[in-house]
């Protein structure tokens, strides 16, 4: 690209030569220029012109302040009617686990709580108007209110159940013999050494020597010794001054002392003490006082849990019986 410049009166001129990298140069100089040009008089004419209350220039800022706070106010309005949306889906989900809270306390033996009805609040979020943003953080607080005193009450309901949950293995339930069905039951027979009636303390399970005996339930043995009646003897404590007693053992595996849990080996039957032949003698005591196992081997769960409170007797209800074990 050539470009002559000549003087006013053509007696000198000047050619210039432009390549196309100094004809890029000199656009990109030229534009750089009008864009210092239009920041200046935006700075210097529009902004002063607002400022001190020039009448064209005011009108204009106006309008373009206008514009802009009207955009951001779309903006934003869109922003917080969707996160309204979901506070809404949040609240809901909300409300299904305070339903479903309610539901695993009343599982659990524990009052439902009240909490819903004292301030008549939850359910989805329903607006008949947008909402602002201060009624949308009062929302969020709520729920966050809500929802910390929910993990408060599942912390306690955890262990609630849990707490259930080991109290029902720690009663005997279960067969101390597999596969055994009891024999001489609880209560008064005729003795089969003297022929005489007398009270039969436990459950007899009838098995060849060697069988495994199981424990009834989870606890602790706090005795292990021979006894001249019971011959091997086994107590297992299972808290709640209930104790489950395992008579006439050839061998026994446990020691006092030891944590035994639910179903363990803990002895194998044989016919040591005061017997006529290979059986296991189970007994359940409550508070020193013998109970008929049967009840507990039958029942489970909180049907047992009420049994017991309702076995536990006076300290003068407790008769005095000798040990006496099936023979």
């Amino acid at each position: 690209m050539h470009l002559i410049i000549t003087d006013a009166r053509l007696a000198r001129s000047r050619a210039i030569h432009l390549s196309g990298t100094r004809l890029l140069l000199a656009g990109l100089a030229i534009s750089l220029c009008l864009m210092l040009v239009a920041a200046t008089l935006y700075h210097w004419v529009f902004l002063k012109g607002a400022r001190e209350g020039w009448p064209i220039a005011g009108s204009l800022m106006g309008l373009v302040a206008k514009d802009e706070f009207a955009e951001r106010d779309r903006f934003m309005r869109a922003n917080l009617d969707a996160m309204a949306r979901r506070v809404g889906e949040m609240q809901a989900r909300v409300a299904q686990l305070e339903s479903l809270g309610d539901r695993v306390l009343g599982l659990a033996g524990m009052a439902p709580t009240d909490s819903r009805k004292a301030d008549g609040r939850g359910g989805v979020l329903v607006s008949a108007h947008s909402l602002s943003m201060e009624e949308l953080q009062s929302t969020l607080d709520e729920l966050e209110r809500l929802t910390n005193q929910r993990v408060d009450l599942m912390t306690v309901l955890e262990s609630r159940l849990f707490d259930q949950h080991i109290r029902k293995k720690m009663i005997p339930t279960r067969a101390p013999v597999t596969g055994r069905t009891a024999g001489s039951g609880f209560g008064w027979r005729v003795d089969p050494i003297t022929g005489q009636s007398a009270l039969h303390t436990g459950l007899d399970f009838q098995a060849s020597t060697g069988t495994d005996i199981l424990a009834a339930a989870g606890g602790v043995v706090v005795t292990q010794e021979f006894h001249p009646a019971y011959g091997n003897m086994i107590e297992i404590d299972h808290g709640n001054q209930l104790v489950t007693r395992y008579a006439h053992a050839s061998r026994t595996l446990v020691k006092q002392g030891d944590i035994v849990r639910r179903g363990q080996k803990i002895a194998e039957v044989g016919t040591t003490g005061r017997s006529t032949g290979p059986h296991l003698h189970f007994e359940v005591l409550v508070q020193g006082v013998f109970q008929d196992p049967q009840k507990f081997l039958s029942a489970g769960g909180a049907a047992v849990e009420a049994q017991v409170a309702a076995l536990q007797p006076g300290p003068s209800a407790a008769p005095t019986v000798a040990p006496a074990s099936g023979r």
